[in-house]
This record gives C-alpha cells, structure tokens and sequence, in this order.
C-alpha cells in the first residue's frame, strides 16, 4: 500500500509528489496520457516559478522576458495603457517542457511516476483509498493510505468523491503564431465578454494568441475576431477549461484535491500554476497519511495563503465588464510605473506599488 497515490502530473500534482517524496513517504503518480500533453494552459508565469524547478530549468524552459502589459479596450489597433515594471516582472517558458521538468523531479525523489494511466474509479475505505485505473496492461487496482487529486478543471476524482465543482468553468482558446518576437511587453484585450483576450510573445517560438469567456459566449467567434485583428495566420489550436472560484471544500475522508481541480486560480487571470504548486506545498508539509485529522490543517493552510488574493482577484475582474467609458478612464488613470506582483494583488498596498504611485508625481 502507497502512502498517496496522485492523480495528474500536471505542475500540482508533480510537486506534491516530489515534496511527499522527499519527506519520505511511498508515492505514485498517475498521468492519463503522456505527460505535459495535451497543451491547455498558456506559459506566461511570474519569476517566481523558478523557486519551484531544479538546477538548470530556465536555461532548458526560458524564452522571453516581459516588463509590462499593454491593455486595451479595443481591438489591436485600438489604444493602448501601458502597465509596466522597471525590473523583469514575468516570464515567458516552454509550458509542456515545464510539466515534464517537474515530473522529472518528482521521480529524482523517489515518486513512481506512470504514464498512460487513465483512473476509472475512487472508492473511499475507512482505512484506505482504492484507486482503479487503465493502463497499457489492463486494468490495475492501486492502494493508497490517501489520495490527491490534481487531475484538472475537470477532476474525475472531484467528482468521484462527490466534492463541489468550482464556481465557474471558462472556456479558454489558445493558439500560436511564427512570428519572431522578443517584445517585453504583453497585450491583453478587454473585449471578450466578462474575461479577456491576449498575445504573448516568445521569442524565437513565435507568439501566443489566446482568449477566455464563460460557457454560452461564442468564444470561436471573438477568437477569429482577435487574430483577424492581427492579420497573422495560427496553428496548433488547442482549447481547455478554466476553472475559477474554490469551493467551500476540497477534502474529504482520505482524499483531498490540489490545483486546478481544487479551482485554486486566479479569478482576474485563471492563471493556477503558481497557486496549484503553493496549495501543494502546504499540503506536503501538513497532511499525515496516517492521520486523516491532518487534512483540515491542509484546507486551513492554502486558504490562510491564498484565499485574500482570490478575493480581490474577484474584485479586479469586475473591472474587465465596466462600460468602455468607465474603462477607458479607470486604465488612463492608472497606467504607468507599478510596483504589483502578478501573483498578488494584495501587493497592490505595498511599498513597492506605492513608491512606484508617487514616482509618478
């Protein structure tokens, strides 16, 4: 029997089961097909994801370097309110590189990490989890002392265990262009209903072209909208879900979720990568196996870290659906020099943003 077994090896569930690992317990991890495909997530990450990755990572996933955002209340050619930052503010990385890098990690620890393994069922025992999943040889039954579910927006594990679905589920379009652009500034469009649109250069790898709206908007539309905007020919579409809003639970007996399929996002960007590896983190250093009373310390720990930025991260989104005029005088007001984390919109009161506020003047 394992100490966990793990469900998707996406970026949450790659570092739960190295930090598991590392702190000494038997770890499986099970990824449905091969891992880092299929490509759903874009890879415009804050600085920080380096803290997360092993020697090496950013000559091996780098590609650009972004100072700032240019947003608009139009299309491409409309006007534009740069937002920008004298030091890199964020990167731009090989997004299925990174997701083989940390499952990489994972087993350097001593994670049993297994491909091609699509789970079928979760039941919940008074002393265990028996996980049922399809693998190149048939199908397998896992024992675990507890289980982690980080298999995405749409967790089978979620729904197995009969936890409450996220708040909302986007749907997200990505697609990548040829271009050679090493631009320090990314554009973000105002013009997709309650979200936005955006255009991410990568350097030598061409440039991301992506958009997100709620169910019932004709994302398709809006998208063809935005590149015929920028007279550019895509390839490689690809599109996801994008879970926003975390319930008000996301463990149960001896199972609990991480990442996506806990909808730890944020609400202004639905960026997860970042947030599904801190919720992680904590989970790694709070949860016993062999004590199931440790996961509510799990549920405190990730919400005490995150739930003040997911919070205001709401409050920024209503922005994106403020009439034009509104718009236009709020982004006119506030473009320049800023001094915000990506990340954290709570660094919206500190220091840094307010030095940044008053150098200005």
């Amino acid at each position: 029997m394992y100490d966990f077994v793990v469900v998707g090896v996406g970026p949450a569930g790659a570092r739960f089961s190295r930090r598991a690992a590392e702190n000494g317990y038997d770890v499986l991890a099970l990824e449905k097909g091969e891992i880092g495909t299929p490509l759903a997530c874009s890879g415009h990450v804050s600085t920080d994801i380096w803290n997360f990755t092993g020697p090496g990572a950013r000559s091996e996933l780098f590609q650009n370097e972004v100072y700032g955002a240019r947003f608009h209340v139009g299309g491409p050619h409309s006007d534009a309110y740069p937002f920008y930052k004298r030091e890199v503010a964020s990167n731009v990385i090989d997004r299925v590189g990174l997701d083989r890098h940390l499952a990489d990690l994972a087993r350097e620890a001593g994670a049993d990490v297994l491909e091609g393994h699509t789970v079928t069922d979760v039941t919940e025992r008074p002393d265990r989890v028996e996980v049922v999943a399809n693998g190149p040889d048939g199908t397998e039954t896992f024992e675990a002392k507890m289980l982690a579910g980080c298999d995405g927006p749409r967790s089978r594990v979620r729904n197995e265990l009969g936890l409450s679905q996220p708040e909302e589920l986007l749907h997200g379009v990505l697609a990548f262009s040829k271009e050679d652009d090493h631009d320090d500034f990314v554009d973000v469009h105002l013009t997709a209903p309650t979200f936005f649109a955006w255009r991410i250069p990568r350097g030598e790898e061409g440039v991301e072209y992506g958009l997100a709206a709620p169910p019932g908007v004709q994302v398709t539309k809006h998208f063809e909208e935005l590149i015929d905007g920028y007279e550019i020919d895509v390839s490689h579409r690809c599109s996801g879900a994008i879970p926003i809003g975390a319930p008000d639970r996301v463990t149960s007996r001896r199972a609990f979720l991480i990442g996506d399929a806990a909808a730890q996002t944020k609400p202004f960007t639905g960026g997860g990568i970042l947030y599904g590896m801190t919720s992680a983190d904590h989970a790694a250093r709070e949860i016993d196996p062999d004590r199931p009373a440790t996961l509510a310390a799990y549920e405190d720990a990730w919400r005490d870290d995150l739930a003040r930025e997911m919070k205001l991260g709401h409050l920024i989104r209503r922005a994106y659906s403020l009439p034009e005029p509104l718009q236009h005088v709020g982004l006119s007001a506030a473009a320049g020099e800023i001094g915000v984390h990506m990340d954290r919109p709570t660094s919206l009161v500190s220091v840094d943003h307010v030095k940044a506020l008053l150098s200005r003047l």
